[in-house]
């Protein structure tokens, strides 16, 4: 039964629709306060773990068109977090990396992203967190979730065809956008 004695949806999947929006909003509202939208964190997060990946790279792992990725860094770019260099091998894609303000936004959003899943996951112990983390991750690699990449990604910037490498790449998810390797406490 739900509030009010009324019977709720009886399925893990609305839960897990209702959990999801709710966190994503959570989310949203805790970075804007830091005036970054998640898609900028998440964008952050990818090119902290792997620095000098071009726009082109970063398009087709997060399956949109180079355009919605071009927005994101130009937006970044302007608040002096992300700088474009030409790239060493060809200088017709730039390389993107983190600026010294932009490493610093990290740091805070580790800290974001850890206040964020300690709030959301209040209601369980050390031990419930971590097997509703591997019990999820089994959900999302059955399914064939592309890793760290949020599908609000694709519904804010227009879709790409699939590519065949596109589900194959290893980055943590949006929800522990800045969260450092060293935190086991997540979604990475």
């Amino acid at each position: 039964m739900t509030h009010g004695g009324q019977p709720g949806p009886r399925g893990a999947a609305f839960l897990l629709a209702q959990v999801g929006a709710h966190a994503s909003e959570r989310f949203a509202n805790r970075v804007q306060q830091i005036g970054l939208s998640p898609a900028e964190v998440g964008l952050l997060r990818m090119i902290s773990r792997q620095p000098g990946r071009s726009q082109q790279a970063v398009a087709v792992e997060l399956g949109v068109v180079p355009s919605r990725v071009v927005v994101l860094i130009d937006s970044l770019g302007h608040k002096g977090l992300v700088e474009r260099r030409p790239g060493t091998t060809d200088r017709r894609h730039h390389e993107l990396y983190l600026t010294v303000d932009g490493e610093r936004t990290m740091i805070d959003m580790r800290s974001i992203a850890t206040a964020h899943d300690d709030d959301l996951l209040a209601a369980l112990d050390p031990e419930e967190r971590v097997q509703l983390k591997e019990l999820l991750q089994r959900v999302a690699d059955q399914q064939g979730l592309t890793p760290g990449v949020h599908p609000g990604y694709r519904q804010a910037g227009g879709r790409r065809k699939p590519s065949a490498s596109a589900g194959a790449t290893g980055h943590p998810g949006e929800a522990d956008a800045a969260r450092s390797e060293s935190t086991q406490t997540g979604t990475d």
